[in-house]
């Protein structure tokens, strides 16, 4: 048995809804209903009765409801236990990021969050933000940072997680500069000439946000994918080497941009708009309400942390409107 089994179990405990779980749990529909009958076939029972809608649990499903809640509650009494004899100091909140994010605005928002509460010990992990939103899910860190946008909403239950929006992130397609200055590739380009495209694999979110781009560009785009990766540092390094057009994070490439090495190619000319084809994300931060109410030092600093981004985020407000 696998503890995903059970987390997925008391989802559907709660929710009474396969296709509710199963975006709460950030899996597909099927993935879920597979990792509910490997459950009932370890246990040689049905927990879930299938005939009536919603779903309920048969009787021997709510017995079973109460001893996963049990088991659950002890693996992570016992993870909380066990990180406190470990090499790292007790007080340290783990960090789920996005891999351009914790390259670019995490670094300089943790700074200035550790002007207001002094040094902030911190282990961060570096994933997409699928797997980001997972491993808060499942309990394998103390904070996401990471990208939404309305298209492709993280799907974590406000209920359960509280959620602050830091700021934003535009993302633009780019491209380096010749020797005279100017843009080695244009937009929209054309269909007997179009223009190399580095691109995102189909599983990057940035390459989901690019395809919105794309999708709802106000002049159709003529691409060739030459190139595709899940990094944007990858395309940067790509865009910079004269290979193609990248759609990258502005916070990525603003060192190339104000070098005049890479060149954002929808600054807007004289009859053509700024932006058109530019997507702004929101950067948000996300954590478990219940996770977050203990008792331990790693959780008490965790409040801590929320706390003053709270504050910081009222003065900035703030000064938005006196200024």
């Amino acid at each position: 048995m696998e503890l995903k089994w059970l987390e997925d179990f008391v989802s559907l405990a709660e929710t009474r809804s396969f296709s509710r779980s199963a975006e709460m749990r950030h899996i597909t529909q099927p993935a879920f209903s597979r990792r509910i009958q490997a459950l009932e076939a370890w246990l040689c029972t049905e927990l879930i009765d299938r005939s009536v809608y919603p779903t309920r649990l048969t009787q021997a499903g709510q017995v079973f409801y109460e001893q996963a809640l049990a088991m659950l509650s002890q693996f992570h009494e016992a993870r909380t236990l066990l990180r406190g004899q470990g090499g790292a100091p007790t007080a340290t909140i783990e960090f789920a990021v996005p891999h351009t994010l914790s390259l670019t605005y995490f670094p300089r928002w943790l700074h200035r969050i550790e002007a207001r509460l002094g040094r902030i010990h911190t282990r961060l992990r570096a994933l997409n933000v699928h797997d980001a939103v997972l491993s808060l899910v499942e309990g394998g860190c103390d904070l996401v940072m990471g990208y939404h946008h309305p298209s492709h909403p993280v799907a974590l239950d406000p209920a359960r997680y509280d959620m602050l929006a830091l700021g934003t992130e535009p993302i633009s397609p780019f491209s380096a500069v010749t020797k005279g200055g100017r843009a080695r590739y244009t937009l929209p380009a054309s269909a007997e000439a179009p223009v190399p495209y580095l691109s995102y694999t189909p599983n990057a979110y940035l390459g989901r946000m690019t395809e919105v781009i794309i999708a709802t560009a106000p002049t159709r785009l003529h691409l060739d994918k030459v190139y595709e990766t899940d990094m944007a540092e990858g395309l940067k390094a790509m865009a910079l080497a004269g290979h193609g057009v990248a759609f990258l994070p502005h916070s990525a490439v603003e060192d190339a941009v104000e070098e005049g090495r890479l060149i954002r190619l929808d600054r807007g000319t004289r009859g053509t708009p700024a932006g058109q084809f530019t997507l702004t994300m929101e950067i948000r931060l996300y954590r478990d309400k219940l996770a977050s109410q203990g008792d331990d030092p790693r959780q008490a600093l965790t409040r801590s942390l929320w706390d003053a981004v709270i504050d910081e985020l009222a003065e900035r407000a703030a000064e938005t409107q006196t200024g």
